[in-house]
């Protein structure tokens, strides 16, 4: 019967050319190496090894071994090695960064297809300082980065757009947005029960900002719930409307339990991005990671 080890002393031994080396290499005992050299010797019925003052000294034969089994040697360790790695990527615990208000619609997603994820939240640009100092494998950030140490790629598009809860009449809204009339729609929006997830109102001041041209809205939020998917929980039992991501609304608008109010051309789509430091390593997370999102952001 073959056995692989003593082939794969018998090569150690005759690149090193020194049992001691040899057995440095494989991780075993000087005696260990001996033992597998005098097993192989005898399966084969030829002398290997030639002793010498300093090492060992390969025999004819031994030339000829090589040349026979070296090739299919080295393929057998690289396929050894790849199992190894695929067996070591299978658990290895990856980090990842992700915006509070996007785990549920985003990062739940990837919880599907890899075992081991740890995840925190963080916004924009402590996601890309922590990628940047490798404290985290991934970010999905909203913003595009460009550096040297860093690899980002596009994954797809979010939008900001208002929603309301299913029990609003929203029928004079959808009549002035359909003429076009912005101040019966401003004046709608602000007769409204407002919810945030943040009491400086970024994306209503936003939204705002690009859909009536105002630096900053009139209204003040009635409830501030600072996670967006637990808001839109929240909104979807309550009355009152809010400015959300779409990818949140999405689910929450199929089952009617909220109302799209309204989806302004003015409102500009959002690019996600999927961040990672330069590391080999982590070239097949990224590649699962990113075809899994992209997934989602169809």
């Amino acid at each position: 019967m073959v056995n692989l080890e003593w082939y794969r002393t018998f090569k150690s031994v005759y690149k090193n050319g020194n049992f001691s080396l040899a057995a440095k290499e494989l991780f075993i005992s000087q005696p260990a190496v001996s033992q597998q050299i005098s097993m192989l010797e005898a399966h084969v019925g030829y002398k290997l090894f030639n002793r010498k003052s300093k090492g060992v000294e390969p025999t004819e034969y031994a030339k000829l071994l090589n040349n026979l089994i070296i090739e299919a040697l080295d393929r057998l360790e690289n396929v050894e090695n790849g199992f190894r790695t695929k067996a070591f990527n299978a658990n290895r615990l990856i980090t990842i960064g992700i915006s509070k208000h996007l785990m549920n619609s985003l990062g739940s997603a990837l919880i599907s297809k890899f075992d081991f994820i740890d995840f925190s939240f963080h916004e924009n640009e402590m996601l890309f300082e922590l990628v940047n100092a490798k404290k985290l494998d991934f970010a999905i950030v909203t913003k595009k980065y460009d550096t040297f140490d860093t690899i980002q790629k596009k994954i797809g598009e979010i939008k900001q757009i208002i929603v309301g809860s299913a029990n609003i009449d929203a029928s004079g809204l959808k009549s002035s947005i359909k003429a076009k009339d912005f101040n019966a729609i401003e004046l709608w929006l602000n007769e409204q029960k407002w919810f945030s997830f943040d009491a400086g109102i970024p994306h209503i001041k936003l939204f705002w900002l690009h859909v009536f041209n105002k630096k900053r809205p009139s209204m003040v939020p009635n409830y501030i719930i600072p996670s967006e998917y637990e808001m839109l929980e929240i909104l979807s039992k309550n009355t009152g409307v809010a400015i959300v991501w779409d990818i949140n609304a999405k689910h929450f608008i199929q089952e009617e339990k909220i109302q799209l109010l309204w989806n302004s051309k003015q409102m500009p789509d959002t690019e996600v991005f999927l961040l990672s430091g330069k590391k080999e390593e982590l070239s097949s997370f990224f590649e699962d990671i990113e075809q899994q999102l992209k997934k989602v952001l169809q």
